[in-house]
């Protein structure tokens, strides 16, 4: 078993394929319509045949009142592995992300948590 796809939910797939390819350097896999949404993923440019995040719209009913409350109590909806968070939250606020947290030492970690500009927290993490 191995996880194939994962997914956020963003509210407006337009801005939030611009963040995650211009932004975050992933790129687009599937761009397929869908009725008035798509069916839009991202990869890694450093395994395109790996895992990929599904720009989910965030149109359900249930969506905005859980999003809302991870973004109001400060939790990640996910998390991307780099190689050096400290680097990667320099480049990215060069780039004019706004993070919620700079990069912290947490034991065995440096985490950092920045807002993608389309209703998550997404955390970054790399080994110390």
């Amino acid at each position: 078993m191995r996880i194939q796809m994962a997914s956020v939910f963003v509210d407006d797939q337009a801005k939030a394929q611009q963040f995650y390819t211009e932004v975050l350097g992933f790129t687009t896999k599937h761009d397929i319509p869908l009725g008035d949404d798509r069916w839009l993923t991202v990869v890694s440019p450093e395994n395109p045949d790996g895992t990929e995040l599904l720009l989910e719209p965030s149109g359900h009913p249930a969506v905005k009142p859980f999003t809302e409350a991870l973004v109001a109590d400060g939790i990640p909806f996910t998390q991307f592995t780099v190689d050096d968070v400290a680097a990667e939250y320099d480049r990215m606020l060069a780039l004019g992300v706004r993070f919620t947290q700079s990069p912290t030492e947490m034991g065995p970690v440096t985490t950092a948590v920045f807002d993608d500009t389309c209703g998550n927290l997404i955390q970054l993490v790399s080994p110390v």
